[in-house]
This record gives structure tokens, sequence and C-alpha cells, in this order.
């Protein structure tokens, strides 16, 4: 049988946030009939597991803040993160899948997450969604020897779910830290999640594609960011493929320009 951390760490890897009793079932000894507190009493009791899944949330934040903030390198940086035991993700994961590319790139790539290609080979965007993406940065005279690629998350979510809020905020001060490291000018970001974790913001990708977003660093300094649909959605909406189109030759027009 688990204990509390460990089944708090299943659940933050499946996803869970919430509770809906005041602890998990597993974890309840089973009173006898007149010890049953009421519903009053009950509803006055605290939650110790929701508040020790908020405190390890909060911890695992600050220490991946703290060890992004520390490393002055790329390599150094791709070290802490392997070796980071912050995020519940990274037990179901087969590997770790840190940035690939030109560490020198004016252009910045950011995707959402590994996929079960990526998972398996351990770099970014290896699947049917990389392919896509390197016929499209072809079609602009772009490769990955003059780009950057990452995602937001370093690994990959169960069954390629949508990563909970709480998985963004531990794993984005690493996608920071790669783009202040970097310093690209350009950063191209695929998919409306990747998109609302960088930018921070709500908007839906149609509303926020075809158009230049500013994106700023920790020290005031500013990129300029623009947002496409992801490859994997293209492959699934081929219809959209035209406005993706539309929106590299804005990235080729701005390259040129700078």
């Amino acid at each position: 049988m688990m204990n509390e951390r460990e089944l708090l760490e299943w659940y933050l890897t499946a996803g869970v946030e919430f509770f809906c009793g005041d602890v998990p079932g597993c974890l309840k000894s089973v009173a006898p009939a007149a010890e049953t507190p009421s519903a009053g009493e009950a509803a006055k009791q605290p939650r110790p597991a929701m508040t020790d899944l908020a405190q390890m949330s909060m911890r695992a934040c600050k220490n991946a803040r703290d060890i992004s903030a520390s490393a002055a390198t790329l390599s150094e940086l791709r070290q802490a993160v392997e070796s980071f035991e912050g995020c519940a993700l990274k037990m179901t994961a087969g590997k770790t899948v840190f940035g690939g590319g030109n560490p020198n790139a004016k252009i910045v790539i950011v995707g959402e997450a590994p996929g079960a290609d990526e998972d398996r080979i351990g770099e970014p965007f290896v699947g049917r969604s990389g392919h896509l993406l390197d016929k499209m940065l072809a079609a602009v005279g772009l490769n990955r020897d003059k780009v950057y690629i990452t995602n937001v998350l370093p690994w990959r979510p169960p069954g390629n779910r949508t990563p909970t809020d709480a998985e963004v905020a531990v794993c984005l001060p690493f996608l920071r830290r790669q783009i202040e490291l970097i310093e690209p000018r350009i950063i191209l970001i695929l998919g409306g999640s990747a998109a609302n974790s960088l930018l921070d913001n709500e908007e839906s990708i149609s509303r926020l594609r075809g158009k230049w977003l500013e994106y700023k660093f920790a020290d005031d300094k500013k990129a300029d960011a623009l947002a496409s649909f992801h490859p994997a959605y293209l492959l699934r909406n081929p219809a959209q493929k035209g406005k993706a189109w539309a929106d590299f030759l804005r990235l080729a027009k701005k390259l040129q320009n700078n």
C-alpha cells in the first residue's frame, strides 16, 4: 500500500489537483458509526491532503526557479532538468526531453510537451509533428541547424493528456531560462497551450496567431513572438495549413528584417 507522499505524487502524475473529501479515501481509517463526524463538523476539519499537495507544488516551483537561475549554460541547465525530482511527470516519462538545435539561433521554437516518439528518443519534435515542422521550416529556408526547438514541459504527460496548471508552473522556469540563455530575437510558439503558458494569457490560438506579440525577458529585454498552430493540430486539420503557411511567411519576413 502506498504511503501519503507516494499517493500524492501519484495524484500529481494523474493530473489530480482537487479532492472531493477531506483526505484520500485509501488513507482513511473506518471509524465506528458513533464516532463519525457530522456534516458540519467535517466541513470545519482541515484538508491535510490538499495542504500537502499545495505545499509540494509550491516547493517544487521554488526549487525549479532557484535551479534555473543558477544554471549559467544550457549544458548546466540540461543537467539540472535531468536530475530534477520535483515534477511527478518524470515518474511516468521514458526520457527527459530537453531542447535541441542551435544554441546561438535567432529563433526559438516552443511546443507544448513531448509525444510518444520524443519520449522514446529523447529529442523534441521527432515524430510525425516534427517531420511536418521540418517541411514547414524548409519551405521558408530554415532547418534545425538555424533554430532552437524546445517544449514547455520536458516530460511527456501520460497518454499525451493536457498538462495541468501545476505541471506547467513547475516546468516553466526551465523553459524561460533556456530562452534567457539563448536570447533569441524571435520566438515561434506552436499551439494554444504553449502560447498561454509562455505569454501568460488565456486567448485561443485562433485569436493569437497571425500577429506579432511580445515576450519579455526577466531583465526587461524583449523578443518578437509569433504564435501559430501546432503541427499535430495541422495533421488532424489539414484545412488550416494555409493559415500556418501565412504565419511562417511572416516569420521569414521578420527574420530578413532582423
